[in-house]
């Protein structure tokens, strides 16, 4: 999958212009407030999400205008494509190959992409709840019926949640916990068996990143770690007094975690900086492997303010080790972007983006 075009007009502080980045590797550098981020935040509407920042749809609008307008024009599934999408009066629409949408979910699966930004760092530093939602949501992208498991869970356990604050004032409802709990360990040990089939497969490719990115000093590890021993079922039965007593489900896989070790230490406690930052860069470049496994063409891998806190090895593992896919890159280091061996540079000021003289390889 690679991008051969995108047309901005109105979109943040960008100038209205066209973007042809290379085939490979795409340095975007400048001070910070000028725009990379944003350029960054546009490509990853095609993919039908929402803001990787949080950003409303209002937000996206420059200031001033009433509506914004992106195209993209790209390469998938062995022809050129093009998807347009236009923001105004805090909505969003699209359209694919000349086909208006019904909404931007009808865009997911058309391009696909995997972003990384200083946020995705609670990963390593946030709680568990952190790390479920990164393995919900690729395991999602790889696996589509997962979503529909996995909403289901969610449901039945919001309903026992409800039934578990109801039961002191109505006893009588006790009896009715066991269905609840049926239905929660069919879905739930759904959830914990593709989870877990999902994470031997990245565990490996995300220590084989890691590898490279460390250049072989340390070794990363990701272990499933349940809430609990033994079955779901068993669990609930022997957790059901504590439940009713605090009037929420203690134990399923809505409570499990991924334990993230570097080199046998737990890296939310002993990772440095730089190491949390490569972590999560290893983690991330794993779910695009994984991903390009189910859809048959690697995504597009933007990474956001990568560069900071990383030493000039790990520095140019990035800028010029991440073969076969296309790479957006942004950093504020004119230094570092002048060490790309193979693709483009483009600097960022005030909102307009210009190509560098200075371009690293073929086009």
């Amino acid at each position: 999958m690679k991008i051969l075009e995108l047309e901005l007009e109105h979109f943040r502080n960008l100038s209205p212009g066209l973007f042809r980045p290379h085939e490979e590797v795409n340095v975007i550098w400048g001070d910070n407030a000028q725009g990379k981020t944003n350029l960054l935040e546009a490509v990853w509407l095609f993919t039908g999400g929402r803001s990787f920042r949080g950003a409303r749809d209002g937000e996206l609008v420059a200031l001033g205008q009433e509506e914004a307008a992106l195209r993209l024009s790209f390469y998938s599934q062995e022809r050129q494509q093009e998807a347009r999408i236009t923001l105004r009066g805090g909505r969003r629409s699209a359209v694919l190959n000349g086909v208006p949408k019904r909404g931007m979910a009808e865009l997911v699966g058309s391009f696909c992409a995997v972003i990384f930004s200083p946020e995705h760092l609670s990963l390593v530093k946030g709680g568990p709840a952190e790390r479920r939602a990164f393995l919900d949501s690729a395991l999602c992208q790889v696996k589509p019926p997962y979503a529909s498991v996995f909403a289901r869970y969610q449901h039945t356990l919001s309903q026992r949640n409800a039934l578990l604050k109801d039961i002191p004032r109505h006893p009588e409802l006790m009896d009715t916990l066991s269905i609840w709990d049926e239905r929660l360990c069919r879905y739930g040990e759904v959830m914990v068996r593709e989870r877990g089939r999902y994470l031997e497969q990245f565990s490996q490719a995300a220590a084989e990143f890691y590898a490279g990115i460390s250049g072989n000093r340390e070794q990363l590890s990701l272990q499933y770690q349940p809430s609990h021993q033994g079955t779901l079922a068993e669990a609930l039965a022997a957790s059901r007094r504590e439940d009713v007593r605090s009037g929420h489900t203690t134990a399923g896989p809505h409570r499990d975690d991924v334990a993230v070790s570097l080199s046998g230490l737990q890296a939310r406690a002993f990772a440095s900086q730089g190491q949390q930052r490569s972590i999560v860069l290893a983690m991330k470049l794993a779910e695009a492997r994984l991903l390009a496994r189910a859809c048959g063409e690697e995504p597009v891998v933007l990474l956001d303010d990568v560069l900071s806190e990383l030493d000039a090895s790990r520095q140019d593992y990035l800028l010029n080790s991440l073969h076969g896919r296309q790479v957006f890159l942004t950093c504020c280091e004119p230094q570092a972007a002048a060490r790309l061996k193979q693709g483009a540079l483009f600097h960022v000021e005030g909102g307009g983006l210009q190509k560098e003289e200075k371009t690293c390889g073929g086009q």
